[in-house]
């Protein structure tokens, strides 16, 4: 089940859109109620049920398709062994440690304006992926920018505006074309 639901993300839907001292505030006050999701969230919780299915299932790989607080749970699945693959949409907060770590395919699926991903860092996670080409710890990536787009277009697009529902449609492709590559379906 998502953390938040879609009526609660009160963020801007497109590249720009600057929210106020009380749009904030009702953002915050719209997640507080959401607080015990993300306890029962928790890498120690998360990590136990993928593991758990993973040795029920009969499928070899398992690959996440994740979306803001869940992108921050993928950056760091990249890194346990539980996953072969990872699609990261607009991420939450995360370290550069953590993205150092990953160590499966990993796609990233990029707002122009994102609260929680900016640009800046965006750039600063890509430059961690180029400097270990060529060595042994190398892993096959790919970052791709959606012009007009803010932070969760991927999860829950205005499809009135049209640039952000060809990014949306866009994104979604990018995750298919990723599963297909890396985990050789």
């Amino acid at each position: 089940r998502p953390l938040v639901d879609v009526d609660s993300m009160l963020l801007p839907d497109r590249a720009g859109v600057r929210m106020s001292l009380m749009q904030w505030l009702k953002f915050i006050v719209a997640t507080i109620p959401k607080l015990p999701a993300v306890i029962s969230s928790r890498p120690s919780v998360v990590d136990a049920r993928i593991s758990k299915v993973s040795h029920i299932s009969p499928f070899e790989n398992f690959a996440v398709l994740t979306y803001c607080f869940g992108g921050s749970t993928a950056v760091r699945l990249g890194s346990t062994g539980l996953v072969q693959s990872v699609v990261i949409c607009h991420p939450g907060p995360f370290s550069e440690a953590q993205a150092k770590a990953i160590k499966v395919p990993a796609s990233w699926v990029c707002a122009e304006d994102d609260l929680f991903f900016n640009h800046a860092y965006r750039l600063q996670i890509e430059a961690l992926f180029v400097e270990r080409e060529g060595t042994d710890a190398s892993i096959e990536y790919e970052f791709k920018d959606y012009e007009g787009t803010a932070h969760g277009f991927a999860a829950r697009p205005n499809l009135a505006l049209p640039k952000v529902k060809e990014a949306h449609e866009k994104a979604f492709q990018q995750a298919v074309d990723w599963f297909e590559k890396t985990l050789h379906l």
